[in-house]
Parts: structure tokens; C-alpha cells; sequence
């Protein structure tokens, strides 16, 4: 029964202009259980028609027939699909993959059905035990004697049980021995049901099967039947072939990647200095920020604002510059400044303020703290409120009634070096204010230290609580109206939100409020910080860049590496698809094995500098690489990975097999 039809097969090759024949116009039939052996001298064709049988070359005049179907008709998917399914190649240098196991091998081809992987191996098993290789299958090829090679060959053409077997020249480098093995293997075969194609050049060989067929200068000189072709006996495949999965293709870059570890090792280590000073750089500029905001906080809250009346009638104005006259007003004229509890009542009224405290900024025109022995001049009486924090205290609490916090520099002046015993000493302090009618009244009042502060330079400030100085003010007849108040926003989230609404107020059409919040002193500082870290990891990525090229280069070198094994796998049948995916996974799990020595490196790193400067800055993390930086840095080494392997493996998927077949 004929399962192979050649009908007027002419293929040719140029040089220029200039045509080469090779095949004149051939005609053969091929049945079930015969072993052919198209016998002839080097290039008289015999490997250019084992080509376009196999479906490996498709430029050819004339119709190849299998089975009743003409392959010329057949697109590329479906001829990917008959090498899977219909034939399986023996080459004569074996074309083993070196990196894969015995195995592995003959697995190449199971993974290109609907098995189990369970059933794979153990149908990889069978086929080395009857090929008598079972016992060498952890093996690699270079292990292997050549006709153990061969043997590897065979179980693996047979793997996916097709019609036809098409070995070329598969005794040409074996010994006798090994060559009988051989022939008796494909001998047996044939007598199952397979018609074997054995393209040779010995006589030898040729007698071995059922028919000769001679070929000479792309002719068929003679066919001669030497004994009947085998009965064949139907009998359906146990499995279904199909397209490489993922899982397989992942699997042989996997192993492909580790038998490369030292030349990926290298490249890795490029991709991760890059990838570590980037996330090092952010890092760094993550903890500055951070370092700085928590000076800021810890002396200051910033959910809380300040909040001062609006001096100046022109709207127009800017923030900032209204308070800058609302501050210069407050020495000369308080009455000017104080806040009605009608306006107190606006800001208290608004959404996410939770509460609205009173308070004093006082600008004394002389004015002298006395602990002791010890007399300092200081330059502002100012209430504690929310605004301050208990961080910002080195010592003590905030003030009760009749209570006062001062700075460290009143606090050593009193005694240099056992200034934190200050607090529970009494202090007395003189100081003048103007009154609402111009004139200065002398103001003293006893007081105790509950708490010491870091002092700012150029400025003497002390801190009350509201009621302790309201009640000096009212008793020597002083405006005892707040010149500041202080909403507490429900959330820093909302602190924006509300300063605008502040700021918005008005009465009679007059803006009553000029504000300052801890967040206007913050963002200068944090978008700076950030600009500089951006800029820094900017210079660090330069590197990323020089890794991109090294990729790319290993890759083309894999590529020119793996030629053959390309050509390998293109004629079991895999898609330019899985070739492609071969490359571009391979080059994912590079990019992944980068980004995760950087992470590593970098979380090392951080660690390191942060227990070197600990000390330094008051055991804070200086270096902090974020959660994004991490995840950003895996997002960076694949989108690198998937670049550079473009154009390698789109130059893979597109190389001819025959000409990688041949490639030494």
C-alpha cells in the first residue's frame, strides 16, 4: 500500500544567474513496510530528495503526495505539523542536543504530544530499552560512543511513532559492528509497519533492505525490489502530537540557561550592578527624604497648620506675602492681630478640623529669663500647642499652668553639664509689650520649668500653655485675644485641602486669614531630594544600558551557537514560534536570575550602610528600598530581556533548517 508518492520532482539551485539541476524530473512511490535504500554517489541529490520528502524544503517543482494529500498545498503550519506527526529524521553526524541528557533527547519529541509528562518518560524509557540504551539515559551525548549516538537517534525519530523514518547516511560514521546494530534496528523497523527511507552511498547498506532504488545526476537510473516489503498490521497511535507548550519551551531554556551558568553568571552580574544602583539610589533618596521630614516632624505636626488674621485689605496679595506683613504687625500693634472667636468659629467649623486651638506669638520689646544665678535674654514668648510635638522635648513635658519649656542653650547657661536637672526649677521672667494704646507695660510673672526644647539659632523662644499667658494679659489689662490659632485636620491626607479652604474665607469681602503650613517647608526639600535621586539613578541606569548590549550580543552568540539544535527541533516538527520563545523565554529567565541577585545585593547593601551610619543619625534607616523599587527593578530586567532578545530570536525563527542542519 502506497503511503509516499513522487510525481515529476525538479529542484535546482543558482549561483547568480546560472542554474544547477540537481533533480530531473524524479518519480517514486513508497509503501508501508518497506525499506528503501536510494543508493548513489555525493551529489547526485539523494539528501536534497530526503529534504522535500521530509517537508524541510518546499522550493521544488513536481508534487510530493502523502497518504493521497499533496504537500505542496500544505502551509507552513500544516508541514510543521506533518514533521511532528507523519515522519521522523536519522541523521548521519546524529544531531544529538550536547546540553540535554540521553533522555532529554529522545524527549525532545514527547514533549511535542498530548502525554503526560509521567507518560512521556516512561514511553522515553521503553524506546531507549529497545535501542539497549536504558542504562546510559542520565548521560550526555559526549558520553557516548558514535553508535550509542546513533541508537540515541533512532529512539528519538521513533518517538513519535510516525509513518516514515528517513535516516540519512546513518551508518556513515559508524564502525561494522555498530553498523549492524543499526541496520538490524531499522531492519526491525520496517517489519513493524514503518516504511524506512535510507539514503546511502554503500552497497553494503542498501542490501540490508527490501528495494534499491539507484539515483545518478538527479535521476532514477534503476529501482530494484530485493525482497517483498513487510505486512503491516493497522493499529491506531496510543497519542495525539501537538505544538510545543510553554511548559516544554520553558523547560529547554531552563536547561539550556544552566548549562551556560558561568557566561549567564557574568551577564548577570552586569544586569544586577545596574539594577542595585538604581534601587540604591532611590533608596538613598527615599531615607533623606524621610530623614529630613522626620527632623521637620519630630519638632513640628503637620497635620496641624498655623493660622494668623490677614492684615493687608488687598486680596491679590499671595499667601505668603500677607504673612510676612501679618508677622511684621504683630510686635507693633496685637490688637491688629487678634482673632475674633467669631472667626475662631469659622475655621472650627470646617469639614475634617476636629478641633481649633488659641494662641500667643509675643515680640517683647526687652525681655530676661532668671533661673538661679543664671540671666538670658530671649527674643519670643509663644504658646505650646498642637503644632509642637513631644519629640521635639529632650527632656520634661509639655507645659502645664503656670509652666514653661525653654531651649537648651537656657537650660546649659543655668549649668553646662547638668542642664536636664533644669526642669522643676523655678524660672522669673521680666519682659515689656506694647499696649492697645501705644504704651509699654512691664509684665513679670514666676513660672516653672516643666521642659527643655533643642534651641534655634538667632532665636530665644519660651513656650506657655494659652491660659497661663491669658491670664497675665487680662490682669494687666492686655488684648487677651489669640493672635493665632491652630486647626487639628482629621488626616495629613486633608491638610491641603483645608489651608485653600482658610485661605478662602473672607468677611465682607475681605480674605480674613493668611496661613502657614509644615508642608510648604516640606516640598521645596522633598522635590529637590527627589529631583537629585531621579538624576542619580538616571546616572546608575547608563549601566542597565551597557548590560542591554551585552545581552544582546550573548544572545546572537547563542544563537550562532545553537544552529544546529535549532535545525534539530525545526525538523521534529517545532514552529518558528517555539524558536522564537525559546530565545525570548531564555533571555526572561536571565532578566529575572539579574533582578534578583540585585535585589539581593541591594537589600545587603542597605543593610550594611545602615548599621554603619546608624549611630551617626540617631539609628535611622538611611538607605530604604521601597517595595516599588524592587518590584520596578524586576519590571526593568524583563523589559530589557524582552528587548534584547527580539531581533536574536526573531534571526533564529527565520534561519532554514537545511542550512542549520548542515552547520558545523
Amino acid at each position: 500500500m502506497s503511503i509516499l508518492e513522487l510525481k515529476n520532482i525538479k529542484k535546482s539551485y543558482f549561483l547568480g544567474k546560472e542554474e544547477f539541476p540537481v533533480l530531473k524530473g524524479l518519480a517514486l512511490s513508497f509503501d508501508k513496510g518497506d525499506f528503501v535504500s536510494i543508493l548513489g554517489e555525493s551529489g547526485g541529490g539523494k539528501s536534497t530528495l530526503m529534504n522535500i520528502i521530509g517537508g524541510l524544503d518546499r522550493k521544488y517543482d513536481g508534487e510530493v503526495i502523502v497518504n493521497g494529500i499533496k504537500q505542496a498545498d500544505k502551509k507552513e503550519k500544516s508541514m510543521d505539523e506533518y514533521r511532528r506527526d507523519t515522519v521522523g529524521f536519522i541523521f548521519q553526524s546524529f544531531n544529538l542536543v550536547s546540553y540535554l541528557s540521553v533522555l532529554d533527547n529522545v524527549l525532545i519529541s514527547l514533549k511535542m504530544t498530548n502525554l503526560s509528562h509521567k507518560a512521556q518518560v516512561k514511553k522515553a524509557e521503553e524506546l531507549l530499552k529497545q535501542v539497549g540504551l536504558f542504562e546510559h539515559k542520565k548521560k550526555n551525548p559526549n558520553q557516548l560512543s558514535g553508535g550509542q549516538k546513533q541508537r540515541v537517534a533512532i529512539a528519538r525519530a521513533l518517538a513519535n511513532d510516525p509513518d516514515i523514518i528517513i535516516a540519512d547516511e546513518p551508518t556513515g560514521a559508524l564502525d561494522s559492528q555498530n553498523t549492524q546494530d543499526v541496520l538490524g534496528i531499522l531492519s526491525d523497523i520496517a517489519k513493524s509497519g514503518k516504511t524506512v527511507i535510507v539514503v546511502t552511498h554503500s552497497q553494503e547498506v542498501a542490501d540490508y533492505g527490501t528495494r534499491i532504488v539507484h539515483l545518478a545526476d538527479g535521476q532514477v537510473t534503476s529501482d530494484e525490489r530485493i525482497k517483498p516489503s513487510y505486512a503491516t498490521t493497522e493499529k491506531p497511535r496510543e497519542f495525539k502530537t501537538k505544538t510545543l507548550s510553554f511548559g516544554a519551551k520553558a523547560r529547554i531554556a531552563s536547561q539550556h540557561f544552566l548549562n551556560n551558568w558561568k557566561q549567564n553568571l557574568m551577564i548577570m552580574i552586569g544586569v544586577a550592578i545596574g539594577l542595585f544602583s538604581v534601587m540604591f539610589f532611590l533608596g538613598l533618596g527615599n531615607g533623606a527624604k524621610g530623614y529630613m521630614n522626620k527632623m521637620v516632624t519630630d519638632l513640628a505636626n503637620p497635620n496641624v497648620p498655623i493660622v494668623m488674621k490677614r492684615i493687608t485689605d488687598d486680596n491679590k496679595k499671595t499667601n505668603e506675602a500677607a504673612m510676612s506683613e501679618s508677622q511684621q504687625t504683630l510686635a507693633a500693634n496685637t490688637e491688629k492681630t487678634a482673632i475674633s472667636d467669631s472667626l475662631t468659629k469659622k475655621v472650627s467649623e470646617l469639614d475634617h478640623v476636629k478641633k481649633v486651638e488659641k494662641g500667643f506669638t509675643i515680640v517683647p520689646t526687652e525681655a530676661v529669663a532668671n533661673v538661679g544665678t543664671a540671666k538670658t535674654p530671649f527674643t519670643q514668648l509663644q504658646t505650646w500647642t498642637d503644632v509642637n510635638t513631644d519629640n521635639s522635648l529632650l527632656v520634661g513635658k509639655k507645659p502645664g499652668n503656670n509652666e514653661v519649656v525653654i531651649p537648651d542653650t537656657i537650660a546649659k547657661k543655668w549649668d553646662k553639664s547638668n542642664w536636664k536637672k533644669i526642669v522643676g526649677q523655678s524660672m522669673d521672667l521680666t519682659y515689656k509689650m506694647m499696649s492697645s494704646d501705644g504704651k509699654l507695660v512691664t509684665l513679670t510673672q514666676t513660672v516653672k520649668v516643666s521642659g527643655v526644647v533643642k534651641g534655634n539659632p538667632g532665636t530665644v523662644s519660651l513656650n506657655m500653655n494659652f491660659k497661663t499667658s491669658q491670664d497675665l494679659f487680662k490682669a494687666n489689662g492686655l488684648v487677651s485675644q489669640p493672635n493665632f490659632i491652630v486647626p487639628t485636620v482629621d488626616d495629613s491626607h486633608n491638610v491641603d485641602a483645608v489651608v485653600k479652604k482658610i485661605q478662602a474665607l473672607k468677611t465682607d469681602g475681605k480674605k480674613d486669614f493668611v496661613t502657614f503650613s509644615l508642608g510648604a517647608v516640606l516640598e521645596p526639600i522633598n522635590t529637590i531630594t527627589s529631583i537629585v535621586t531621579i538624576v542619580l539613578a538616571m546616572i546608575a541606569g547608563i549601566s542597565l544600558l551597557v548590560s542591554l548590549m551585552m545581552i544582546i550580543a550573548t544572545t546572537y552568540m547563542s544563537v550562532a551557537e545553537r544552529t544546529k539544535e535549532i535545525g534539530i527541533l525545526r525538523a521534529l516538527g517545532a514552529r518558528k514560534k517555539d524558536i522564537r520563545w525559546l530565545f525570548v523565554i531564555e533571555t526572561i529567565i536571565l532578566g529575572l536570575a539579574s533582578a534578583v541577585l540585585g535585589i539581593i545585593v541591594a537589600l545587603i547593601g542597605q543593610t550594611v550602610v545602615n548599621s554603619a551610619v546608624s549611630n551617626l543619625i540617631d539609628k535611622y534607616n538611611i538607605i530604604q528600598v521601597s517595595a516599588g523599587a524592587i518590584i520596578g527593578s524586576v519590571i526593568i530586567a524583563i523589559v530589557i530581556a524582552l528587548f534584547a532578545s527580539l531581533m536574536p530570536a526573531g534571526k533564529a525563527a527565520n534561519l532554514n533548517p537545511i542550512e542549520a542542519l548542515s552547520n558545523d
